[in-house]
């Protein structure tokens, strides 16, 4: 509730403020989601009802349109302020249908831009300066004691069927996430430990990270074990607004001189730089929720029938044989959480080793990433999958990274219990032991612990001969000068950061 510009903008309208969220049908059986997520936006209201007047803020778990519908017929509105949200293409859809609803109905509908992200941007020229002037400037922080809030009886509360954040269980909305939610994930849902929902517990967390959690950020980036606790552990308090992105960048301004700092803060300064970038791209290039930035992947091969079908659940369920992607994969279904050198390694695991096309695994992850937010989401995906035509290819070896990165093999003995036994030589390689080894360390491979789903020596010379063979198509090369010139700044205009007050 604080830095939040429509709710500041409404309370200083001179109108009567009610708050309403709706747990829409559409998004609650939406594969990008699942119950973990609404969980987390359920706490995060309660959170806030607890430092508002009583029923000022509702819940709907109706469409949009319907429940405005509704509570305009009760009690007409006048005004509605809410943020542009660069969302999935069916929120985008529901917001062109409540566009035209709030024109024929003669009700304003005020939308804030979403951090410094610009609606219908075709060009990059002067993006970098208005991020600066966004994230600088003053914060849009409401006094709560003086709005004058619209309170609706019981009866109309009935009547609407809207209900106050704290009268919702998470059951009531698990019914209907379980329509289309298999049983595996809802028990992962309802048994996993995840960050709590909230702005009281977002502001914790924010607090800590410059207190004592962030000094070794810059060194603790890419291992999944230090990650858990030096990284901000801020994305999912962004994706679901319970921070703003401005009030993290001036926290970081304001610390900038902390002695012993500094690489951490520049690292993580650059990373909120990045947050809004990628943002921006899907919604300059929203079509990329369905097809490759670059076009020229389009008809890019991969594994199809059944084949791909058996990949792909071992992947989603961590039972590759593979011990790095499967304690990463194993460790998101029960946590929400993984560091982002490790959903790198997930993604290039899936589109390269396995050799899937992308949109096989892009619902799966975000549907895991407590966090998920779809501009990132979906313009990381495609960079770490090779298709975009302009970034480096990465191929990750997960074995690689298991001995770089988990070097003890803590992480992997921690979310693969079965390989609890093995030597640090082996514990991220299980295949290599003999019959007798594994008959010492109490592991079969193919019954305790699978097999690996294929050669990554090979998959990975497979990979790269594709990979490289696509990139110079000229398809391929003749989008880059389109991508660069809608994505990138020119250079002439770029200017260098300017991280002191």
């Amino acid at each position: 509730m604080q830095d939040h510009e429509p709710l500041f903008e409404a309370a200083r309208s001179g109108g009567r403020v009610l708050l309403i969220y709706c747990f829409e049908p559409m998004q609650l059986t939406d594969e990008h989601y699942r119950l973990r997520h609404w969980r987390f936006v359920l706490q995060s209201l309660q959170d806030m009802a607890v430092r508002l007047p009583n029923k000022s803020i509702l819940c709907s778990q109706a469409s949009a349109l319907e429940t405005f519908t509704q509570l305009h017929r009760l009690t007409p509105l006048t005004a509605i302020f809410s943020h542009q949200e660069v969302g999935l293409e069916n929120t985008f859809r529901r917001d062109q249908a409540m566009a035209a609803w709030f024109k024929r109905n003669n009700i304003s509908w005020h939308e804030t831009p979403y951090a410094a992200v610009m609606r219908g941007l075709n060009h990059r020229s002067d993006w970098q300066n208005n991020w600066h002037k966004v994230m600088r400037a003053e914060q849009k922080n409401c006094d709560l004691a003086k709005v004058d809030w619209h309170i609706l009886s019981d009866q109309q509360l009935t009547q609407l069927g809207l209900m106050p954040p704290s009268s919702m269980h998470i059951t009531q909305l698990d019914e209907k996430v379980s329509q289309v939610t298999p049983y595996q994930h809802r028990y992962d849902d309802l048994q996993g430990h995840f960050q709590q929902g909230g702005e009281s517990f977002a502001q914790q967390t924010l607090s800590s990270f410059f207190t004592e959690r962030g000094k070794p950020y810059y060194y603790s980036l890419s291992s999944p074990n230090t990650s858990q606790a030096h990284c901000s552990r801020l994305s999912a308090y962004l994706a679901w607004g319970n921070l703003s992105l401005r009030q993290v960048y001036q926290m970081t301004l304001a610390h900038w001189q902390q002695p012993g700092w500094r690489k951490s803060l520049i690292a993580f300064s650059a990373r909120l730089h990045w947050h809004c970038h990628f943002i921006q791209k899907f919604e300059s290039q929203h079509e990329i929720e369905f097809m490759p930035m670059n076009s020229g992947y389009q008809a890019m091969p991969s594994t199809t029938g059944e084949l791909a079908i058996k990949r792909l659940k071992a992947w989603q369920q961590g039972q590759t044989g593979i011990p790095m992607v499967d304690a990463c994969m194993r460790c998101l279904l029960a946590t929400g959480y993984i560091n982002f050198r490790m959903r790198a390694m997930l993604v290039s695991f899936l589109c390269h080793h396995l050799d899937l096309d992308w949109r096989l695994g892009v619902k799966h992850l975000a549907s895991v990433f407590l966090d998920f937010e779809p501009g990132i989401h979906y313009r990381q995906f495609q960079m770490q999958a090779g298709i975009t035509g302009i970034n480096t290819i990465r191929i990750y070896n997960p074995v690689k990274q298991g001995i770089e990165q988990d070097p003890e093999g803590e992480f992997v003995r921690r979310w693969c219990p079965e390989l609890a036994q093995l030597p640090n030589e082996v514990v991220h390689s299980p295949w290599q032991m003999a019959p007798m080894e594994q008959l010492f360390y109490q592991v079969e491979l193919g019954m305790d612990y699978p097999f690996p789903l294929v050669d990554i020596k090979q998959s990975y010379q497979f990979a790269q001969a594709k990979l490289w063979h696509w990139r110079d198509r000229p398809q391929v090369k003749r989008q880059v000068a389109h991508i660069l010139a809608r994505h990138v700044q020119p250079k002439a205009n770029k200017t260098k950061p300017k991280p002191r007050n």
